[in-house]
């Protein structure tokens, strides 16, 4: 039987998964807004908040967009009706959660304009550190903002490019050049399915085949959900081109590997544990986190066990370098059951704990409120001890690239010990992953560190950009 007691984990105290995108070019014809919608149910643990489709075809007018969008889960946004009616062979879709810009309607993707050279539909992944200098700069020159996301500050640059630059691929490498952050685009114009990485590669995006269609994706676990098979990576730095001449290529903006700059937490909490990134199963990279957890901070006890989805693979590597058995000692809802607020409850099963020493391992501590409770929910199941090992190191400061980290003085590790810490959230004892080990898990790729050590790849915005959640 579960216990009956559960806990609410709050808004604020866990890691919001990032947004997610996808298009899809069919050459053969074929409508493409039922698999744009398989698509972001696989990529819906990347945004819960809104979500949503635009489509155009490329054999009828020109410059005819379809579009639906809503707030909440792609189920709930999308019936089989709103879908049959959006005829198009190209198309892009979003999965967003809120990282600058508030949760509403108006700032819900994919975007679609209609400007003097056509129309545009963008879906980004990321965050811009240069939105209040781009945003005054358009403003000055008459743009009338329709939401509050840095997404449309791009779209507007690429738009404005255009007017200057021989084709869309063009502008978006103009735009490119002055837009400063972390963006994963997908663009869709009348004829053309781009997609863009910013050149540190702080957001993951794929290339994909099935019969005659391209894609492009967040991960490529949203590929073999449709059934397609994965081509490559997009580079960072990198535009792909998709028409029915094949992919076009602009390495322009790329820059050397060693200043690459991948957010960790792709593969720490984000992305699926099916996804590769860059080449590296983000499977294995938790289970390398959680083996180096059992190397360098064991602990005498019966039990390992993760908290739900992205401690559950880092507690099995836990178990497996250790020898202490793995079990499953709490339960959560499915998706479909959350509601608006993000609020999930977390059943205990007391038959697993009850008199066992437990090391519980989770991906991250923010604020410490969510920790201090699971840690009470075990010692109220009957856990003897209850040790808590983290698979990534303290939260030192905040993030400006699109997860939303807090300012330092909302942070637990900021300026507390570990044994602080362990007190505040009732432990027995407590243990972070090693930075270094961080470099092991992206398989020597490089990475952005900068919440751990204050390193940033980019030099932070004199003004703080990160949007609502900081309130």
């Amino acid at each position: 039987m579960t216990d009956n007691i559960y806990i609410q984990t709050e808004n604020n105290d866990k890691l919001k998964e990032e947004c997610g995108v996808f298009g899809v070019y069919d050459f053969d014809g074929h409508d493409v807004a039922s698999t744009i919608y398989y698509g972001l149910l696989a990529l819906q643990h990347r945004g819960q908040e809104s979500c949503g489709i635009a489509v155009s075809d490329t054999s009828g007018p020109k410059g005819l967009v379809l579009s639906h969008k809503g707030m909440g889960l792609c189920n709930e946004v999308f019936t089989p009706e709103d879908l049959e009616s959006m005829k198009g062979n190209i198309g892009v879709g979003h999965t967003r959660y809120s990282t600058a810009g508030s949760s509403t309607r108006e700032n819900a993707q994919p975007l679609v304009l209609n400007y003097i050279k056509g129309t545009l539909g963008l879906a980004h992944n990321g965050n811009l550190i240069n939105t209040p200098q781009l945003r005054q700069e358009l403003a000055r020159t008459g743009a009338i903002f329709q939401t509050t996301i840095d997404s449309e500050i791009i779209a507007y640059m690429i738009a404005r490019a255009r007017v200057e630059q021989p084709t869309v691929q063009a502008a978006v490498a103009e735009a490119m050049k002055k837009i400063k952050g972390a963006y994963s685009l997908v663009v869709m114009s009348p004829r053309k399915l781009i997609g863009a990485r910013d050149p540190y590669g702080f957001r993951p995006l794929c290339i994909g085949k099935r019969g005659n269609a391209y894609i492009l994706a967040s991960e490529s676990c949203a590929l073999d959900t449709i059934g397609a098979e994965f081509v490559r990576d997009v580079e960072p730095g990198e535009i792909v081109t998709i028409t029915q001449k094949g992919i076009e290529s602009n390495r322009s903006m790329c820059i050397p590997k060693e200043q690459h700059a991948r957010c960790i937490f792709e593969y720490i909490y984000f992305a699926r544990p099916d996804a590769y990134i860059d080449g590296v199963s983000v499977y294995e990279s938790r289970l390398i986190a959680g083996r180096s957890l059992a190397k360098h901070h064991p602990v005498d006890a019966d039990l390992v066990v993760g908290v739900p989805e992205s401690g559950n693979v880092a507690a099995m590597g836990y178990a497996m370098e250790s020898g202490i058995p793995y079990g499953m000692a709490f339960v959560k809802p499915t998706q479909s059951s959350r509601d608006s607020s993000v609020r999930i409850k977390l059943n205990v099963l007391t038959e697993a704990v009850k008199g066992k020493r437990v090391i519980m391992i989770d991906d991250s501590i923010v604020r410490g409120t969510t920790s201090d409770r699971i840690v009470g929910m075990l010692r109220e199941a009957g856990a003897k001890e209850v040790h808590v090992r983290i698979s990534s190191p303290p939260f030192l400061h905040p993030c400006y690239f699109g997860t939303d980290i807090p300012s330092e003085d909302q942070l637990i590790a900021h300026n507390r010990s570990v044994d602080e810490i362990c007190k505040i959230i009732g432990a027995d004892s407590l243990a972070y992953l090693d930075e270094e080990c961080l470099y092991e898990m992206s398989k020597g790729l490089g990475i952005c560190t900068g919440c751990f050590n204050g390193k940033y790849p980019l030099d932070p915005p004199t003004e703080d950009i990160r949007g609502d959640y900081q309130k």
